[in-house]
């Protein structure tokens, strides 16, 4: 497995937010962690990348045992993370936020350069000199996974990637999304949009208040309507 996550519990100070959180993630695999705004997924994510102080549980990144690394040691294993806020340096060009996410080539995940990544996100291509606090939201995210995919990651953690996105340019993150797939990224998604988790997705995890209460392929999922109603619906 590219990834494992085993009895992950997570506190912010005296509140308990995670409860024995497990899951997997296969090679070149996407997988789709869905849940309600504030079921626990941007914070199991950041538990994964060592970004909460107050954790236990084991996780296991290509064989290796990362529970106990900061997260620059754990970025350097290649698991990349895109969080929701996006983050980028406003005052930095397209061209300059990416340089800033260059780490060298490794030998079990492909490798990205500028030129791929504009023929992956076209839009900053046609932007390279623009400064990043001159975008709109829907190019700073597609910015943000391209200064992720410059430190050349086997595994991604993508927090909403649709959230607040036009449709068309949802589109274009599920064309990039699949592209990096096909190039041998493996994906975990945190969505709350299960249309587009549908489009990109091999299987699925729910989390609600804090646990897992699903695991299976969509299309297992899609023959659960009581489950899916019960843990997705607005």
């Amino acid at each position: 497995m590219k990834l494992t996550v085993q009895d992950l519990n997570s506190h912010y100070g005296p509140a308990h937010i995670l409860f024995d959180i497990g899951f997997e993630v296969g090679e070149g695999e996407v997988v789709a962690l869905l849940g309600r705004n504030g079921a626990g997924k941007s914070t199991t994510f950041r538990s994964i990348v060592g970004l909460v102080a107050q954790r236990t549980g084991r996780i296991m990144f290509e064989g290796k045992d990362v529970s106990a690394k900061p997260t620059h040691e754990i970025v350097r294993e290649g698991l990349g993370y895109v969080p929701e806020e996006r983050r980028i340096f406003t005052d930095l060009t397209v061209e300059e936020n990416l340089e800033v996410g260059r780490q060298p080539k490794r030998a079990n995940a492909p490798h990205w350069n500028r030129e791929k990544l504009f023929t992956l996100f076209p839009n900053l291509g046609e932007m390279k000199n623009r400064p990043g606090g001159r975008m709109s939201g829907g190019e700073q995210q597609m910015l943000t996974i391209a200064r992720t995919l410059m430190g050349n990651p086997s595994l991604v953690l993508l927090d909403e990637p649709s959230e607040g996105l036009s449709p068309k340019i949802v589109e274009q993150m599920v064309d990039a999304i699949l592209t990096m797939k096909k190039e041998g990224v493996s994906i975990v998604v945190s969505e709350q949009n299960l249309h587009f988790a549908r489009l990109i997705s091999d299987r699925a995890y729910i989390i609600e208040r804090g646990r897992i209460c699903f695991g299976g392929t969509m299309a297992e999922l899609d023959a659960r309507p009581d489950i899916r109603d019960a843990h997705l619906s607005l």
